[in-house]
């Protein structure tokens, strides 16, 4: 059964994923491949530091550097503009907020980055996969969204796919970690 879909999950197209995807995809590789890049990206995170994180995405993705970017020092998003309607859509990988501060896990960062590689990958690469998961999330079909997101990102610590803010949300939880995570694909609301 389909949920009945919000207003602003109608915006998401196969051309939105496909861009972030393609942006995001060589930063991803970069952390999950090489651990002294990963830690001080996690510096410049918790320390708040966007002149660190400038030079780590312009060595990483030099498409991911021109976009805006941010951080609550437990996590960082990555925007992407677009033209109207959709204006602004982000990634990003955080804890949710109200659990800690100035907390941000290389190693847990490591393994979601190794676990998103094949969906990033798919979505860049993959025209007719990234329609497929931009029409599930717009018809909420939450089903369809976890089944694809799962078929690709196969790990044990990933908890719950969930469809929010024209995007999905993916709940990761590691045992050795005292925080979840969550990696996120969203359009920023006005």
């Amino acid at each position: 059964m389909l949920k009945k879909t919000k207003k602003s999950d109608a915006f998401v197209t196969a051309d939105v994923l496909v861009k972030v995807a393609k942006g995001m995809l060589p930063f991803y590789r970069a952390i999950a491949g090489n651990r002294s890049y990963a830690s001080a990206w996690s510096r410049a995170v918790v320390g708040a530091d966007l002149g660190l994180m400038h030079s780590l995405l312009k060595l990483a993705s030099p498409q991911a550097a021109r976009q805006g970017y941010g951080t609550n020092a437990i996590g960082y998003f990555i925007t992407y503009t677009f033209p109207l309607p959709i204006a602004s859509y982000t990634n990003g990988t955080t804890i949710p907020p109200g659990l800690v501060q100035f907390t941000f896990s290389t190693e847990v960062h490591r393994r979601i980055a190794r676990a998103v590689l094949p969906l990033y990958r798919e979505l860049a690469f993959n025209r007719n996969f990234a329609a497929a998961l931009a029409r599930g999330i717009r018809q909420g079909d939450r089903k369809a969204v976890t089944s694809m997101v799962r078929g690709l990102v196969r790990t044990r610590g990933l908890r719950s796919v969930k469809i929010e803010e024209s995007g999905i949300a993916l709940l990761f939880k590691y045992s050795d970690s005292h925080y979840p995570y969550r990696n996120l694909l969203f359009r920023e609301l006005d």
